[in-house]
């Protein structure tokens, strides 16, 4: 396939552990969201006697399992950073290597409107990977805080967690710092998926495809990204 004198490849980027984590990462954080709004302001009334209808507690069953399939998709997901192949290591997100440093340059004139196209990269460009880095921060501390504020509240192992309480100032805390990091993190997707159609339409490699099919287009003689 040739584009605007170039001609470009089908490269396989994202093995399916990549893929399989993100979207169910991408439908439990949407699920997640939802029904956390709900749990912290409810705002649906349900017309006689609440035990009539749980809607509460239907919330707050969805939000659990939602969560613990987001935990089990962002452990796996960074399990996966360690023993997987090339392109999904964390060599993607820590920069190792000149090449990387001088593209994490480039991405950023490019975002800066200071050059007219970000440089070829196989897999992440440097910068988002450095920007991964805090996201998936972020998801720990989510999960975290969802531990500890779910110990109060149960009558199983699940008060285990309770130790946690304590790192983040007790219960108001653990609850302050669970819905701002959900905030942030919905800024976080708004300017992925901006991100993501802006790269997609300047370098047009099917990068929005890829997270679908794990195929970039892109130059055969295009170098990885460590190298």
């Amino acid at each position: 396939m040739r584009i605007e004198g170039e001609d470009l490849r089908p490269l396989y980027v994202w093995d399916r552990v990549v893929r399989y984590t993100h979207w169910t990462i991408v439908l439990a954080m949407t699920v997640l969201a939802v029904t956390g709004v709900y749990i912290g302001s409810p705002f649906i009334a349900a017309p006689g006697e609440a035990r009539e209808h749980f809607v509460m507690g239907w919330a707050k069953v969805i939000h659990f399992y939602a969560a613990i399939a987001f935990t089990l998709a962002v452990l796996s997901r960074i399990l996966w950073m360690f023993i997987g192949p090339r392109r999904s290591s964390w060599r993607q997100f820590i920069p190792t290597s000149r090449r990387r440093w001088r593209d994490m340059k480039g991405t950023i004139l490019f975002y800066s409107f200071f050059r007219e196209r970000p440089p070829r990269t196989r897999g992440h460009n440097p910068l988002a990977g450095a920007m991964y880095i805090g996201v998936f921060g972020l998801y720990l501390l989510m999960i975290l805080t969802g531990l500890a504020l779910y110990s109060v509240s149960s009558y199983s192992y699940m008060r285990g967690w309770s130790f946690l309480l304590p790192w983040f100032h007790g219960v108001q805390g653990a609850r302050w710092l669970h819905h701002i990091t959900m905030w942030v993190l919905i800024c976080f997707v708004v300017n992925h998926i901006y991100s993501a159609f802006l790269t997609s339409r300047i370098e047009k490699n099917g990068a929005i495809d890829s997270m679908f099919s794990g195929y970039k287009y892109l130059p055969p003689n295009t170098p990885e990204d460590d190298e």
